[in-house]
């Protein structure tokens, strides 16, 4: 594999759980829709896929013959090595049965782990409770899923040490921070470094990426590959490739990703690289 630490992972997540065909009508939401759109940003340099799929009306949902379908049309295509990673949340307000049974059947490489509580959006909560938060994590190790710990706030890396002590999650962690998100800490660079800190503090050795919704998008994504990190793009926290106008593709999104990583000097991790990196077997 060479040296490692000059490498880069691009998470593409492709559709999300908020936009709609009203939105913008790019944004996959069918079986077949994601999968294409995952396989072609494999091609253009994601190592990671992040899915939430969703119902027949096209809202938020943890459907499971949805996933199994999705899933299967990504690992029909037998290039293509992508490393799948299902949502454990697929909206607020779901049942936790329905928010585990595609992980814990399917058998991703990874799975997002929310790992906490918060208002969401200023409009409801997003439940994450401590007895779900140790039998998602305690399910994972048996199933033999990374977790992708995501953090909306700094308090969620201390639930992860905490998770780590009690021995629900496992080291290497690996971080996800997710910012900008109404609710959640503000996406910018001062936050970002802050939020590195803390985890560099309470779980050394950890690997991390970020995003950044909305306005944050861009400041995030240079400030993470800048300060070492890894990223995610996508349609599931941005619609907009630049003010006022929508992205046409999730690809054009991984594709400006590796511009600026390469740009940058550092290189885009495959998924093999991206395997390494994150101790995934």
């Amino acid at each position: 594999m060479g040296d490692l630490r000059n490498k880069k992972i691009i998470t593409v997540a492709t559709t999300g759980a908020w936009p709609t065909k009203e939105n913008t009508p790019h944004v996959p939401i069918e079986p077949e829709e994601i999968a294409e759109e995952v396989y072609q940003c494999w091609k253009s340099g994601a190592a990671i896929c992040h899915i939430h799929c969703r119902d027949d009306q096209g809202r938020a949902a943890m459907e499971f013959p949805k996933f199994r379908k999705t899933v299967e049309l990504i690992r029909a295509r037998k290039d293509c090595d992508i490393i799948i990673n299902l949502t454990t949340s697929g909206g607020v307000g779901l049942s936790e049965d329905d928010r585990i049974k595609p992980f814990s059947e399917l058998l991703p490489e990874m799975a997002s782990y929310d790992c906490g509580t918060m208002n969401w959006q200023h409009a409801t909560v997003f439940e994450n409770n401590p007895v779900f938060l140790e039998k998602l994590g305690l399910l994972m190790q048996e199933k033999g899923v990374k977790p992708e710990i995501e953090v909306f706030d700094p308090g969620m890396i201390y639930n992860a040490q905490y998770y780590a002590k009690k021995g629900v999650l496992k080291a290497p962690i690996h971080f996800q921070f997710c910012m900008g998100v109404a609710g959640g800490i503000k996406g910018s660079v001062k936050n970002l470094v802050f939020m590195k800190e803390v985890m560099e503090e309470v779980a050394p050795g950890s690997t991390w990426s970020a995003f950044g919704v909305g306005p944050s998008a861009m400041e995030i994504l240079f400030a993470a590959v800048a300060m070492g990190g890894h990223v995610r793009v996508g349609m599931e926290d941005n619609v907009y490739y630049r003010k006022g106008v929508l992205a046409e593709s999730n690809m054009i999104f991984v594709e400006r990703a590796r511009r600026i990583i390469e740009e940058f000097g550092c290189e885009v991790a495959n998924p093999a690289e991206a395997r390494e990196i994150l101790g995934l077997k």
